[in-house]
């Protein structure tokens, strides 16, 4: 038989949870237009009967409140990250690449097609009067105006790209701040719910934190129940939280984590001819790390991983997307000089394109990987057909030199059109057309009948008041031809600049002063001969214009995609998490009025108890 106190004691478990479910309505209420806060709701039960010998067997105890819990769907912030992912990869895609167009956009005064325009009507004043120092003159300023052109924009996009660095250099940052902010949340978790709590005010903010994270990169989360070793069917209540990111390069477990390092390369380090100096790799340290620390025990974080995904991705794109073209062939011979130390490696290329020295972006000194192995070479040539020849230094093969018939490799395939892509474009046809000019021009003869001067070359890299002579840039014996000649060092010589007569305008030197079949060749060469991409010289902008407006065009529209499945996708995941106002009033009516019942219960059973003691005498 139940004590005569049962009824009192099912009507207080009734009290307290209804009680429990006011303070959590409260609780949603107040924090309905917090970030990141889920809603919570109290999980009841019916207490184990209490067994009766009686002919009624059972008799009800009341009411358990065995939780308060998050109200969370994995299942949307699973899609969720994978979009806020996707959408951070393409705005910073569409945010540099946007910036990309305004550098390259022809306003009528500065930009490309314009120059290229005055200085095809200088060409003409000279045809008219080829004999004037004046017209020379001027049509010499207006090549130097173009020259101007490729050098700002060369310094344009390497700002462009330091600027992506920095970024990437921040991303990197908040992810190691976010990393160790899980860390220490995953800590009090475990403490508050070893004792049997629920710690979910912490795991809304390590849901958020761990949004936040996704838009950076690709994040996968996996939260298992820690055992009793001893006792393995035992559950503590801890539990052990792993984030993942970039392809399964783990980030975090439980209490511990790793940091993304950025380490800026050094002058002989570049991947590509024109990058800047100082781009970071970025490397995987302990958390322990701190700026100074040797860096030889840091492991590498690949860079080249299409699994990286957010915004990290998107900067890697537009930093080093070089829209796959990159050094790559098959070593055939390694031979090292015993008298020097030096190593030269002989390898065979098989892309077509690294068969011509005008797209070549091969720095001069850099990083080659062999079988997995980095090597450092300090000179490099080129045979003319299909074969380089790297000279490594001493340091890199002191303890082994690159195998036979294993792939080499100088930067990483990255299939973007980023900035190296754009400078690539640039060199290329900076090549191409001072080549072809500087070749009507050597083989003609000034109004003065002495032969003719090349007219466009490059300062060097080792003294800017220096030039590329012209046998430099023609000589067999080197095979690069005009590979030294970039859109940051493109130069009006020296000679014309300040003697424009030097202008080889005749094409023979029997012709009179005011011949000039040479010029008409170069007018011709500068409107009808296809140099770039099946173009004329003067549609080069047409062409770089158009892949830069496409990518823009791409990622702008991937940008409103991904935003739109954004806010929708939110929107579903609020549905189950977010605190609905008009909900949460039903619901306090409903727990107010059970409360009210459980204490009219109580008052109820007070009463009986009264009269049961006081008048019966029990």
């Amino acid at each position: 038989m139940p004590s005569t106190f049962f009824g009192l004691n099912i009507a207080a478990s009734g009290l307290r949870a209804a009680n429990a479910a006011l303070n959590t309505t409260a609780n949603n209420i107040a924090n309905a237009n917090t970030d990141d806060y889920s809603r919570q709701k109290v999980n009841q039960q019916a207490s184990d009967a209490l067994r009766l010998f009686t002919s009624y067997g059972c008799a009800g105890a009341g009411v358990d409140t065995l939780s308060i819990e998050r109200v969370r769907d994995d299942f949307y912030d699973v899609k969720y990250r994978t979009n806020e992912s996707l959408l951070g990869r393409v705005s910073q895609r569409n945010y540099f690449n946007q910036l990309a167009q305004e550098y390259f956009k022809d306003e009528g005064t500065t930009g490309f097609s314009s120059l290229f325009s005055k200085m095809q009507s200088a060409l003409q004043d000279v045809l008219k009067a080829s004999g004037t120092t004046e017209s020379k003159a001027t049509f010499v300023s207006s090549l130097s105006q173009l020259t101007d052109y490729f050098n700002h924009m060369s310094e344009s996009l390497q700002q462009l790209q330091n600027d992506v660095n920095q970024e990437i250099k921040m991303d990197c940052d908040k992810i190691n701040s976010y990393a160790q902010q899980i860390c220490s949340l995953n800590e009090q978790i475990n403490v508050i719910e070893m004792q049997g709590s629920r710690a979910n005010e912490l795991r809304d903010q390590r849901d958020g934190l761990l949004d936040k994270l996704s838009k950076i990169t690709n994040i996968e989360v996996k939260e298992t129940k820690v055992v009793d070793a001893s006792n393995p069917d035992r559950e503590t209540g801890a539990t052990r939280l792993v984030v993942n990111i970039a392809g399964k390069q783990q980030l975090l477990d439980s209490y511990s984590y790793r940091q993304l390092v950025c380490v800026a390369r050094e002058a002989n380090e570049n991947v590509n001819q024109s990058d800047l100096v100082g781009l970071y790799d970025i490397k995987w340290a302990p958390s322990d790390f701190k700026e100074g620390d040797d860096t030889s025990r840091l492991d590498v974080f690949d860079l080249s991983s299409k699994l990286i995904g957010g915004e990290l991705q998107g900067l890697i794109d537009m930093r080093d997307g070089n829209n796959g073209f990159y050094f790559n062939g098959e070593v055939q011979k390694s031979e090292k000089d015993q008298v020097t130390g030096l190593t030269t490696v002989t390898i065979k290329v098989y892309d077509k394109d690294l068969k011509d020295m005008t797209k070549c972006t091969l720095p001069s000194t850099g990083k080659m990987e062999v079988a997995s192995k980095i090597y450092s070479y300090e000179d490099w040539q080129y045979d003319g057909g299909d074969t380089y020849t790297f000279t490594l230094t001493a340091e890199s093969t002191r303890s082994t030199t690159p195998p036979s018939y294993r792939t080499a490799s100088v930067g990483c395939n990255f299939e973007y059109q980023g900035i190296p892509y754009y400078m690539q474009q640039m060199n290329e046809w900076i090549r191409k057309f001072s080549g072809r000019v500087n070749d009507i021009m050597a083989k003609g003869f000034t109004s003065d009948s002495l032969e003719g001067q090349y007219i466009l070359s490059g300062t060097s890299n080792m003294d800017s008041n220096a030039q590329y002579s012209y046998p430099q840039l023609t000589t067999l014996s080197n095979n690069k031809n005009y590979y030294n000649i970039t859109a940051g060092n493109f130069t009006v010589t020296r000679e014309l600049r300040s003697n424009s007569d030097l202008l080889a305008t005749k094409m023979d030197v029997t012709e009179g002063e005011s011949e000039y079949k040479n010029l008409e060749i170069l007018s011709d060469f500068f409107t009808k001969e296809h140099i770039f991409r099946g173009a004329t010289s003067g549609e080069f902008l047409d062409k770089v214009l158009g892949d830069v407006a496409l990518n823009t065009s791409n990622s702008e529209t991937l940008e409103k995609t991904y935003t739109a499945l954004e806010k929708t996708i939110g929107n579903q995941r609020l549905s189950v998490m977010g605190v609905d106002e008009d909900e949460e009033a039903s619901a306090l009516v409903q727990f107010e009025h059970s409360y009210t019942l459980n204490s009219k219960m109580i008052n109820t059973l007070t009463k009986v108890y009264d009269r049961l003691i006081l008048e019966t005498g029990v």
